[in-house]
């Protein structure tokens, strides 16, 4: 339920648990209305918010890195920071580099590996793909490698824009361009596109779904993950509400990944 009030992750603890909000994205009406009506009788809850704590998060993780992941038997994702470009086999295979700072999207995490994989079983050569939500950038700099012309990115995160910056420089892309800020920043955005990506929460995905779909023509492509495989016919539903077909799902553990085209 918090979900839908915007938080992004869950900590349990012995005394409750912890959720973690993006300021401009708490919707505190929503987590009111959710408590009041909590569907178990008798029960109580009771909340308070804090600012979190100001530290980098990520950086024990990033200082241990991460080993090479293969996706699809085509694309090596690889620590930049920590290790060489890994050797290839093959000529059509990828090989993306990234640095990981302050900013999710390594490949190492499933929705991640779903969207890339989606992206490797498509024609991309002349696109345009915008990716929503960019974290390190690695969506969109494999769309690019993958032949994508035009690969517009945003996030609400400075330092997820910067990193994408960074490691698009790193894997010789310059085909990207970046933008600061929530979903609004797409009316600063020209043309449509054939391709939309979105790895975000289900609260974000379900708000911000409509300002993807102004950015498609007739046959363009959605793909979404970030959410469990629970939240999928929330999203399915409302898809369907704003024109869009499902074609593809895929699942890994808990979490899933969906690819609509707009009818």
């Amino acid at each position: 339920l918090a979900a839908g009030a915007g938080f992004e992750s869950f900590e349990d603890k012995p005394e409750g648990m912890t959720g973690y909000v993006q300021t401009t994205l708490f919707d505190k009406e929503s987590l009111d209305e959710s408590i009041k009506y909590f569907p178990i009788q008798g029960t109580t809850i009771e909340y308070k918010v804090e600012e979190a704590e100001d530290k980098d998060w990520n950086e024990q993780w990033e200082q241990g890195g991460f080993a090479p992941i293969t996706i699809g038997e085509r694309c090596v994702i690889y620590d930049a920071k920590n290790s060489s470009a890994p050797q290839l086999t093959r000529p059509d295979e990828l090989c993306v580099g990234i640095e990981a700072k302050l900013a999710f999207g390594t490949g190492t995490h499933e929705t991640t590996r779903m969207i890339v994989s989606m992206l490797l079983d498509m024609e991309l050569e002349g696109k345009s793909v915008l990716d929503c939500g960019c974290g390190t950038g690695m969506s969109a700099i494999v769309a690019a490698k993958w032949g994508a012309m035009h690969v517009p990115f945003y996030d609400i995160d400075g330092g997820s824009v910067n990193n994408t910056r960074h490691n698009a420089q790193l894997n010789g892309v310059g085909n990207l361009e970046v933008l600061e800020g929530d979903s609004s920043v797409l009316s600063h955005v020209s043309g449509l596109f054939d391709v939309v990506l979105a790895n975000i929460n289900r609260g974000i995905l379900l708000h911000d779904m409509p300002h993807f779909i102004d950015m498609t023509h007739k046959n363009s492509t959605l793909i979404l993950s970030g959410f469990y495989s629970s939240d999928a016919p929330l999203l399915i539903d409302r898809a369907a509400k704003l024109g869009l077909k499902e074609t593809l799902r895929k699942t890994n553990g808990d979490w899933c990944c969906l690819k609509f085209v707009h009818e």
